[in-house]
């Protein structure tokens, strides 16, 4: 029985292109993946990144939400030590009560940023230490039940936005297991924790009132195209361009130069950051996600695709959903 499928939007925004179109972009797909039995679509907080568009998460996710009808949205992830708890469930009561029964909430304690950004951001160098505390903090205020007396969150009380832990390490699985919520892994960009933390997370999972049992959603990424030939050709270009964001840090480079940059003990190890990648025709990589959805032990794939321009990116994910059947939808 095949995951439940769902969607990864990095808001990317591509060479030539603006933040609004981005935006606008992701307002496409998402009308297309409502139609298409998509069964949610999350944006991650990044700051100071000149292609992703996504840093002020809980606003694109409201300028979306009233662009579509039914379609679950929520962040994958809120950074939250970025954050106060209170500030969060605030944003995102907001967001549940103006659009019910629709809205995620993803949490993450990586900066999801570098060093010079977390000082813009005010962020506290020991903020990630509270990350447990925090996130208690946070579902109190979305229960009604505040950890802080005399402080409510409002909008947010009551309102049961549902959490999900995500991680890129044993740290993000072992929290989820113990608190009883739904565990998302990273591995569309950092692979090489999967199966361990998975299997830890279901050996230790605790039922609570949220979930009876462990829920996984495993990151996978993916080009699918009309030919294998023109979807490989669009993964490597995808891949040059990662790799010279992350290694080359904003300067230019010729091919040649890009070519060696690709063969450099730093090019191949961001080569493996994105290992599980499905590229192909469709049926091509519907296997691949059948595969790697049973090698993950997932419920859920959350799909991002790094297509090289937005028609080809819509297309992934509208020829993935002709040849895909979804389980029954747990979470």
């Amino acid at each position: 029985m095949s995951a439940v499928l769902s969607i990864l939007d990095l808001a990317y925004i591509r060479e030539g292109d603006t933040a609004r179109d981005s935006f606008d972009a992701s307002v496409k797909l998402a009308q297309l993946a409502e139609t298409r039995g998509y069964r949610r679509i999350w944006y991650a907080e990044h700051h100071n990144m000149p292609s992703i568009g996504s840093s002020a998460t809980s606003v694109l996710i409201a300028h979306v939400a009233a662009h579509t009808r039914n379609i679950r949205l929520g962040a994958g992830g809120i950074m939250l030590p970025n954050h106060a708890p209170l500030t969060i469930a605030e944003q995102f009561g907001t967001l549940a009560t103006l659009h019910p029964g629709r809205i995620d909430l993803g949490l993450g304690r990586a900066p999801g940023s570098d060093q010079k950004t977390m000082y813009a951001l005010r962020r506290d160098a020991a903020s990630a230490d509270r990350f447990p505390q925090d996130v208690l903090e946070l579902q109190a205020y979305l229960k009604g039940v505040s950890r802080v007396p005399g402080v409510d969150a409002i909008p947010g009380k009551g309102t049961g936005v549902p959490l999900y832990i995500l991680g890129s390490s044993l740290f993000g699985a072992q929290l989820a297991a113990k608190f009883g919520l739904p565990y998302a892994n990273a591995s569309h960009f950092s692979p090489d924790s999967l199966v361990d933390a998975v299997t830890l997370y279901r050996e230790r999972f605790e039922p609570s009132e949220e979930l009876s049992e462990p829920y996984v959603i495993a990151g996978v990424n993916a080009i699918a195209a009309d030919t294998t030939e023109d979807a490989h050709r669009q993964f490597e270009a995808s891949l040059r361009r990662r790799v010279v964001q992350m290694v080359g840090r904003g300067q230019k480079f010729t091919p040649e130069e890009v070519d060696l940059i690709m063969t450099s003990p730093a090019g191949q190890q961001v080569a493996q950051m994105v290992r599980y990648s499905a590229v192909g025709i469709p049926t091509e990589v519907k296997t691949y996600l059948d595969e790697f959805a049973e090698h993950a032990q997932a419920d859920e794939l959350i799909v991002a695709s790094h297509a090289e321009n937005t028609e080809s990116w819509l297309k992934t994910y509208d020829s993935l959903a002709d040849v895909w059947h979804s389980a029954p939808v747990r979470g």
